[in-house]
């Protein structure tokens, strides 16, 4: 039989357009040929997420990314659009987690089944988004305390600054550097001096070993003398001064009392008394022996002198 050629291209007019629907599709991610299943997932926020990125179970590949758009309720929300080739089975209870599958790799979707005996999931069905943190979350959580706490730091050490640099002023800065210059001629006069004692003793090592000496010997006689001491009868001479102690002490309690010629001297008023008396009366008579000599040396006059009281 022989075909037309309007059926020729009417059959090639079809197959272009079949051939340019599969093209369409396979370049949207979906195949045509193959039994695939379409599953959403909402989210606050999919930054990283593109089309085409894979979606796996366990770690395995069994989809990817078709569709990213807006939910339809003007929320903000993002609805991911998930296109599984496998026909592994998990409830609609599973969870659709978002993570990131490298620092510089981007963001893919992890299908967590849930094997709880509940219905499956079919097609169409919405799985519970989930967004996992990953390393740059748990490193902005960790370094925005550590960064609060540097900068609190930074303002504390500029207010430091700031003080130590009011402090610091030009006459204090003179002050201190004419300190430290000060310190280093000490530290240089203190090193002449050192200098100068190392050569005093390399110089006189014979004099001092020989001082050395004698000081030794001296520790040894005074170690000598310490031990005659200490074997000497320290004891009868304290009992003998002991006894010399009171019998002076009884000495000068008798004294004290009256008795003796020393007690009575000390204590008889009578006795004071004469001795005051004649005392004075001697000191009259030498006063008028200086006044009128020729009254008591007849040898210069033999003419008897009458007394006559001044």
């Amino acid at each position: 039989m022989k075909i037309s050629r309007e059926v020729k291209t009417a059959v090639l007019v079809i197959s272009g357009i079949l051939l340019f629907i599969f093209i369409f599709n396979y370049l949207k991610g979906e195949n045509i040929l193959e039994s695939s299943r379409t599953f959403y997932a909402v989210y606050d926020n999919v930054e990283g997420l593109a089309t085409s990125t894979p979606v796996t179970i366990n770690g395995h590949v069994v989809g990817k990314v078709q569709e990213i758009g807006f939910t339809d309720d003007g929320s903000g929300k993002i609805k991911v659009k998930l296109l599984v080739d496998s026909d592994f089975k998990f409830s609609k209870n599973s969870k659709a987690e978002l993570y990131e599958a490298g620092l510089i790799g981007g963001k893919a979707i992890a299908i967590v089944p849930a094997l709880d005996n509940a219905e499956e999931a079919k097609k169409g069905d919405y799985l519970e988004g989930k967004v996992k943190a990953g390393l740059t979350a748990l490193v902005n959580q960790r370094l925005t305390p550590l960064q609060e706490k540097i900068e609190t730091m930074m303002v504390s050490a500029d207010s430091l600054l700031t003080n130590i640099n009011s402090v610091f002023d030009v006459q204090t800065k003179a002050n201190l550097k004419k300190s430290i210059e000060e310190l280093s001629l000490t530290i240089e006069s203190f090193k002449n001096t050192s200098g100068s004692i190392n050569k005093l003793i390399t110089d006189n090592q014979e004099k001092l070993t020989n001082t050395l000496s004698n000081v030794d010997n001296i520790s040894s006689n005074l170690s000598n003398i310490t031990d005659s001491i200490a074997n000497a009868n320290l004891s009868e001479t304290i009992k003998s001064l002991q006894l010399t102690i009171n019998n002076f002490d009884k000495i000068l309690s008798s004294i004290e009392s009256g008795e003796g010629s020393i007690g009575k001297l000390l204590k008889d008023d009578a006795l004071y008394n004469n001795l005051k008396g004649a005392s004075k009366e001697m000191e009259e008579l030498l006063r008028d022996i200086k006044l009128h000599p020729k009254r008591y040396f007849r040898i210069l006059s033999k003419k008897e002198i009458p007394y006559n009281e001044e």
